[in-house]
C-alpha cells in the first residue's frame, strides 16, 4: 500500500493525452479517480477506461478558466467523496508560429488554459488541502518550454514559464503544511494538445517539430511513460519532473548562459565610474 491508495485524485485535462494517462496510472495505484475536461465526449470515454481498471471514478465537465466552474467541480467532488488529496492541474493549449505573427486571441487563449486555468485549480483545491490537514500533492504540468525558451513556440513558452514559477512559490508556501507540489516538464510528448471547445491547435508531436527544431534533438515519449514519471515522483515528493533524458544537456547549457552573466557582471562593475559602496552611501 503507497500513499495514493484510497486517496482521491482530480485530473484536469483527463478526456485525452497525458491526462488521460495519468487517470489510468493513478487509477492503477489505488486513487478514487476524478476526471475533468471541457469536451463531454472525450470524458465518457475515458470514464469507462478508468472503470475497466477497477477504480471507483466520477466525471465532470470543467472549463478551467472559469474559476466558478472549477468551483463547481470542488463542490461535486465533495458531495461525492468528502474530499481530494491530489490535484493535477494538467489542462494545456498549444500556439505555434513566430511570436509577432501570433493573434491577440491565441494569446489570451492559450494564457487563460495554461496559466490562469492551473491559478483557478490552486485557488480551489489547495485552501481545501489545507483546511483537511492531511497532506496530498498538486502537480502543475508546464513543459521544458518553461524552462527554456524556444523558437516559434514563444507563446507556449510564455504561460509554461508563469506555471513554472508560481510553482516553485507554491512548493516553498506549502511546506509548512505538509502539501507537496511539483511541477511536470517534459519535452516532446505523443499527443494533440488542444481544447476541444475552442482549440488553438490540433497539432501532434510531429508538427511540433516542424515549428521547434531545437527540440528535434529529444526523443518522443508517449503520455503513458510521462505519467507514470509523474506518479513515480508524486510518490517520491519531488519537486522538478523531468521524462526525457536530453533535457539535462538543455537545462546545462542554460545554467552556463548564467555563468557567463554574471562572470560578465563582475567584469564590467571594474569598469564603472562608481563603486559598490559609493551606491550604498547614496
Amino acid at each position: 500500500m503507497d500513499f495514493l491508495t484510497g486517496r482521491v485524485a482530480v485530473v484536469t485535462g483527463a478526456g485525452s493525452g497525458i491526462g488521460a494517462a495519468l487517470s489510468i496510472e493513478l487509477a492503477r495505484h489505488g486513487c478514487r479517480i476524478v476526471l475533468a475536461d471541457i469536451s463531454p465526449a472525450y470524458l465518457d470515454a475515458q470514464l469507462e477506461r478508468v472503470r475497466a481498471e477497477g477504480a471507483e471514478v466520477m466525471a465532470e465537465r470543467t472549463d478551467v478558466t472559469d474559476l466558478q466552474s472549477v468551483e463547481s467541480l470542488a463542490t461535486a467532488i465533495e458531495q461525492r467523496f468528502g474530499a481530494v488529496h491530489v490535484v493535477c492541474n494538467n489542462a494545456g493549449v498549444l500556439a505555434t508560429g513566430p511570436l509577432l505573427a501570433t493573434p491577440a486571441d491565441a494569446w489570451r487563449r492559450v494564457i487563460d488554459v495554461n496559466f490562469w486555468g492551473v491559478v483557478n485549480g490552486i485557488r480551489t483545491f489547495v485552501p481545501r488541502l489545507m483546511r483537511q490537514g492531511d497532506g496530498g500533492y498538486v502537480l502543475n504540468s508546464a513543459s521544458l518550454a518553461g524552462l527554456q525558451g524556444v523558437s516559434e513556440l514563444g507563446v507556449y513558452s510564455a504561460s509554461k514559464f508563469a506555471v513554472v514559477g508560481l510553482s516553485e512559490a507554491l512548493y516553498q508556501e506549502m511546506k509548512p503544511y505538509g502539501i507537496g507540489v511539483g511541477v511536470l516538464c517534459p519535452m516532446v510528448v505523443r499527443t494533440k494538445i488542444a481544447d476541444h471547445a475552442g482549440k488553438t491547435s490540433g497539432e501532434d508531436a510531429s508538427d511540433v517539430l516542424d515549428h521547434a527544431p531545437r527540440l528535434r534533438r529529444g526523443s518522443i515519449k508517449t503520455p503513458e511513460f510521462v505519467a507514470a514519471q509523474a506518479v513515480r515522483a508524486i510518490l517520491a515528493n519531488r519537486f522538478y519532473i523531468f521524462t526525457h533524458d536530453e533535457e539535462r544537456e538543455i537545462l546545462r547549457e542554460r545554467a552556463e548562459r548564467f555563468e557567463r552573466a554574471c562572470d560578465w557582471l563582475n567584469e564590467s562593475k571594474a569598469a564603472l565610474p562608481i563603486n559598490e559602496t559609493e551606491v550604498a552611501n547614496l
